[in-house]
């Protein structure tokens, strides 16, 4: 699979730059990450995005294989930054039924907010990694047996129809859930505390346990997000680069996001029915030849997001819904 060593290397080393800053520097001491900070590093996180799909437009054809050529080498570009646009804004709406189940899992095992971002930004560390692996691997896969975009299409659909049926509502039995039984029955862990350590006397903590279920989680919603992004475009880069920089600001959407969580209830349906289009538009191009211009697409992510959020704020949460 093709992919520009000069773009690659500069791409990751801005990753890594910004990993570096953001550990020890910006955020060096634990505290409590207020609204405030959060939506200026979501308004950041999107600049960079945005700021990127400029670099697209000026230099995509970067990421044209060199034996490869077009007569519209501006169309070409075009067409790049709107699967990076599409997948982005994709990626960056699924992620938001990631950020409630985040806030169930802290929730649930009772940790501080002061940590919230120390576990997130490890959490981010392992996504960026996992998210290589599966996307490069998959984007082989997807171009040797073209049927595997229908075969994941049904599971998006199936991951739709679920939301609808699941109501948004999640339960975690920490001391239940098979990652924590696992850690528990293979390696040696503590039940008590020790600040911001994932780990004390040789021992796992029960925030490194929380950042395992938070990996663990991330793989299982990657499986719906990424067979999503190639629905919009088959080039692995676009498809890395969209995912990199949307999960990069999942930790300021989930702090911007984390205390209205309530608010946004009709979203779960939303990102359902997303799922859902996805997956029609993933069989339909495999089965029947269907050909959903990209613009298109990316108007119905931003259509269905913005639909959702404003429904939710128009129309209040049934007495039913908010006891369960």
């Amino acid at each position: 699979m093709y992919m520009n060593t000069l773009f690659f290397t500069l791409f990751m080393t801005f990753v890594v730059v910004m990993l570096v800053l953001d550990l020890f520097v910006f955020h060096k001491k634990d505290h409590v990450v207020g609204v405030k900070e959060a939506a200026w590093w979501t308004v950041f996180w999107v600049g960079m995005a945005m700021g990127f799909a400029v670099l697209i437009y000026f230099f995509g054809d970067w990421m044209m294989p060199p034996h490869e050529s077009v007569a519209d080498v501006v169309g070409y570009r075009r067409e790049m930054v709107s699967e990076f646009l599409a997948g982005y804004f994709l990626e960056e709406s699924l992620s938001i039924d990631n950020i409630f189940v985040m806030i169930m899992i802290f929730v649930s095992f009772g940790i501080k907010k002061e940590y919230y971002h120390r576990v997130l930004f490890w959490g981010i560390f392992g996504a960026i990694v996992m998210r290589f692996i599966f996307i490069f691997a998959l984007g082989a896969l997807v171009t040797k047996f073209a049927w595997l975009l229908a075969v994941f299409g049904l599971i998006l659909i199936y991951s739709g129809v679920k939301m609808f049926r699941d109501k948004g509502d999640e339960h975690i039995d920490t001391a239940n859930h098979p990652v924590v039984r696992f850690a528990s029955k293979y390696f040696p862990v503590t039940t008590e505390s020790h600040g911001h350590d994932f780990f004390h006397a040789g021992k796992m903590t029960p925030l490194f346990l929380v950042l395992l279920v938070i990996e663990f989680s991330d793989i299982i919603f990657a499986v719906d997000s990424i067979p999503a992004v190639f629905s919009v475009t088959q080039n692995p880069v676009i498809v890395y680069t969209s995912n990199i920089f949307a999960i990069m600001g999942l930790r300021s959407l989930f702090f911007l996001l984390s205390d209205v969580s309530d608010r946004f209830w009709l979203l779960h349906y939303g990102l359902g029915a997303l799922l859902c289009f996805i997956g029609v538009k993933m069989i339909g191009a495999t089965f029947f030849h269907w050909h959903i211009p990209t613009l298109v697409s990316l108007a119905v992510i931003l259509g269905i997001l913005v639909v959702s959020v404003l429904l939710s704020m128009l129309i209040k949460k049934p007495a039913a819904e908010q006891q369960a």
